[in-house]
């Protein structure tokens, strides 16, 4: 059964921050968040990969 993606809400707008107005340590924290937030996204990455690897091994058998 396909997933009926009409009910779902759309995917939240990223904040825009005004970078000239931010403080030096501000903006090293901002980079700190967004390093953070890179490797998260990064492992999920990876481990949609080795699932979609998984399963592709699975139907190659």
């Amino acid at each position: 059964m396909a997933l009926d993606t009409d009910d779902l809400a759309p995917p939240p707008k990223p904040v825009r921050h005004d970078l000239d107005v931010m403080s030096i340590e501000a903006l090293t924290e901002r980079i700190g968040t967004l390093e953070a937030e890179i490797a998260a996204i990064r492992e999920l990455i990876d481990k949609k990969r080795r699932s979609r690897d998984a399963a592709a091994a699975l139907f190659r058998s």
